[in-house]
């Protein structure tokens, strides 16, 4: 009898890009007991399922099987049917060469309720993201998308190679490489021509993707002289001829190297996600993390007298969390501030504050606290009292500058920054071809664990968010190659892209 609770999702996970996730498909990892997933599931991607869920690997690649597809199929029942949520995710979309609907109907037949949540397929992602249009009105009409691994046990093949040599359509093979050959030369005696282009995209939409263009009549020989293997698609079509011409995912500055991101986790995911889009690999490995301050008590007393103050200054997104967090378990929310007027440090700490319906007063065009004193001595008086929300350990710049200029400076721990200690951080430091930092704290951290951190920097691009930090880095020996002008995660990407497309 199957649990009223229990239900399985099928969820596509897409081509890789975590970017290229459904928001159904994230909101069902999100909130499933149970993930039960595959191969070629991206590891970010899985790393949204919460914390207390169950992750169950059966991925599949060609001679090495966790489980068979009789196995996994039980599995997905039994747990719906003991009443939990389950997400069974699979690369690409569950019904494209997945086996989804099978999956589907064993779960059917066992009453278990369940819902299909397609994926971006990489039929269609990875010829787009090597620059082919698998439709282009100067090549085709039509576009076919083939397996290259059918049953084995039908002991025939039923893909009519006579229809698919029609030079005037587009071929999409997936899971071809093992029997590449084979197809070449089947469409070759059905008259495809040996000069049609061929291009096979390995790893596609991910910071690994390479792609191999030749023709139909050299691409096995490059195939083998290349040592290219799985996992990857075929392409094969005029279409192909445009790439050069409108080839973008691996001509970024940044593709395919391997980025490392000390950031706290919360940040350091959204940092991830833009790396992601400029075809960098992210490796998230936070220094620190973030809590609550030791005392927070003082910060509770200045929330619930937050529109006393002339101004309240934020020094980082952080704060402005910690901001709401309080308001919230005070049963308030930004009616508080009254008519206090608000400070944020840089654009990101300005758009949570907007986020929470609280529009920055004054933002300083250079993101750094000295700007901020002088913006905020402008816009006071003397005696006027000054809130600074921020970190329990805060750079003292700040206020010594605006208490020296007679303004009432009350700076309030809302959260504290805590190094952590992770044999990862060392291995993923080793691993990693650019090391980033956003604060004093992380490199901080980031040397805590990484014991001979100065001798590996030597092969490293070290990039760093504004002066502040650069200055801890060089510190500890971490002296950086890169400096974002502004205090932004987008002034360091772009810093980033500019070093890299310049580097010998």
């Amino acid at each position: 009898m199957t649990s009223a609770r229990g239900r399985v999702w099928l969820v596509g996970a897409g081509p890789g890009d975590p970017g290229l996730l459904t928001r159904k498909a994230a909101r069902a990892i999100a909130e499933c007991d149970v993930l039960v997933y595959d191969y070629l599931v991206s590891p970010a991607i899985v790393a949204l399922a919460p914390l207390a869920c169950e992750r169950i690997y059966v991925g599949k690649k060609a001679g090495d099987h966790t489980l068979t597809q009789d196995e996994i199929t039980e599995l997905i029942v039994r747990l719906g049917r003991d009443g939990k949520r389950v997400v069974r995710l699979k690369g690409g979309d569950p019904f494209v060469f997945a086996r989804g609907g099978e999956e589907a109907a064993a779960l059917r037949a066992a009453g278990v309720p369940f819902e299909i949540v397609p994926g971006i397929s990489s039929a269609l992602a990875a010829p787009a993201y090597a620059g082919i249009p698998v439709t282009h009105r100067d090549h085709n009409t039509s576009f076919v998308v083939a397996t290259g691994h059918e049953d084995p046990s039908k002991g025939h093949s039923s893909l009519d190679f006579a229809k698919l040599a029609n030079p005037a359509q587009t071929l999409v093979f997936l899971m071809a490489m093992g029997n590449l050959a084979s197809i070449v030369g089947k469409l070759r005696e059905h008259g495809m021509p040996g000069d049609m282009p061929v291009a096979i995209v390995r790893e596609g939409t991910k910071p690994t993707q390479e792609t191999l263009v030749a023709t139909l009549a050299t691409i096995v020989s490059e195939v083998e002289r290349t040592r290219f293997a799985a996992p990857a698609i075929v392409v094969i079509g005029n279409v192909v001829r445009e790439r050069e011409a409108i080839r973008w995912f691996d001509t970024s500055p940044l593709f395919g190297r391997r980025v490392l991101v000390t950031r706290p986790l919360e940040a350091g995911a959204a940092f991830a996600e833009r790396l992601w889009e400029l075809g960098a690999e992210p490796v998230v490995a936070p220094a620190i993390a973030l809590g609550p301050p030791d005392d927070p008590a003082p910060a509770r007393a200045a929330l619930e007298a937050l529109g006393s103050y002339a101004w309240v200054v934020f020094t980082s997104r952080s704060g402005v969390d910690a901001c709401f967090a309080g308001l919230h378990d005070l049963g308030a929310d930004a009616r508080r501030f009254g008519a206090a007027k608000v400070a944020a440090i840089g654009a990101a700490t300005a758009e949570r504050l907007a986020r929470s319906g609280v529009r920055a007063d004054f933002v300083p065009a250079t993101f750094v606290a000295e700007e901020l004193a002088e913006g905020l001595i402008a816009r006071t008086q003397r005696g006027d009292r000054i809130l600074l929300f921020g970190a329990q350990v805060m750079r003292g710049a700040l206020g010594e500058r605006l208490a020296g200029a007679g303004r009432a400076v009350e700076a309030v721990a809302a959260y504290k920054t805590t190094q952590l200690r992770d044999p990862a951080l060392a291995r993923a430091a080793e691993a990693t071809d650019i090391w980033t930092f956003a604060s004093a704290s992380a490199v901080e951290g980031f040397v805590a664990n990484v014991a001979d951190a100065a001798e590996l920097r030597r092969t490293k691009l070290v990039a760093c968010i504004g002066p502040v930090t650069a200055a801890a880095a060089a510190q500890a020996g971490l002296g950086p190659d890169v400096v974002a002008a502004d205090s932004s995660v987008e002034a360091l990407l772009e810093a980033l892209a500019f070093a890299a497309s310049h580097a010998p």
